[in-house]
C-alpha cells in the first residue's frame, strides 16, 4: 500500500474480530514507532504489550474510577455511555492493549509528548498497512496512576494508549477541514 493511500485509509476502529494477532505483528508495529523521530533524538517512549486478563483488569479499573468519581456520585448519576466507559469496553473487546510509557522528566515535557505522538502515528499508520485496526485512547489518562501500578510501572507516566485488532467494522471517514482552511502562506 502506498504511503498516501495508508494515512486515506486509516480509521480509528473501535470494534473488532476476536481473533489473535500475532506476536510477529506487534514487534513489527513497535518496530516501526521505534523509528519515529523524536526531539533531540531521546526516544523517551516505552510499549507495553498487554492481552487477556491484565487487559480486562485495565478497563476494569477505568470503569470503577468513572462509576465512583466524585461528580456522579454528587450527582447521583451512573452515565454508561461516558467516553471512558466506552473506551473500557473498546479495550476489553480488542485483542491487543499497547500501554504507552515515558519517564518522568518535567524539561521535557512537550518535545517528549510531541514525539511519542509521532511514534503512536507510526503504530497506526502500520497497523492500517499490516490490515489491522488501531484506536489511539487518550481516555486512559484518568487512570494512569493505578493503571502504570498495575503493570508494575508505576516510577513511569502512562501517556497513552492503543487498542490493536482486526477490524470488524469499517467506519468512513469523519469530516476534514478542507486545505484552505489550515493552510496560509506569507510570501
Amino acid at each position: 500500500m502506498e504511503l498516501k493511500e495508508t494515512i486515506k485509509n486509516r480509521r480509528s476502529i473501535r470494534k473488532y474480530k476476536s481473533m489473535d494477532v500475532p506476536d510477529e505483528l506487534i514487534e513489527d508495529l513497535i518496530d516501526c514507532a521505534r523509528l519515529a523521530p523524536s526531539a533531540k533524538n531521546r526516544q523517551p517512549w516505552k510499549f507495553l504489550i498487554v492481552k487477556n486478563d491484565i487487559k480486562n483488569q485495565i478497563a476494569d479499573i477505568m470503569i470503577e474510577k468513572e462509576e465512583t468519581s466524585k461528580i456522579n456520585l454528587e450527582r447521583k448519576i451512573y452515565n454508561t455511555n461516558s467516553s471512558v466507559i466506552v473506551t473500557a469496553k473498546i479495550i476489553k473487546e480488542a485483542p491487543i492493549l499497547i500501554l504507552v510509557l515515558k519517564e518522568y522528566e518535567e524539561n521535557w515535557i512537550t518535545g517528549d509528548l510531541l514525539s511519542i505522538g509521532g511514534a503512536i502515528e507510526h503504530i497506526c499508520l502500520r497497523a492500517t498497512d499490516l490490515g489491522l485496526g488501531s484506536l489511539w485512547i487518550r481516555d486512559i489518562v484518568y487512570t494512569q496512576k493505578e493503571i502504570a501500578k498495575l503493570v508494575g510501572y508505576e516510577d513511569m507516566e502512562l501517556i497513552s494508549a492503543i487498542s490493536i485488532g482486526y477490524p470488524d467494522e469499517n467506519p468512513k471517514q469523519r469530516p476534514r477541514k478542507e486545505l484552505n482552511q489550515i493552510l496560509g502562506w506569507k510570501k
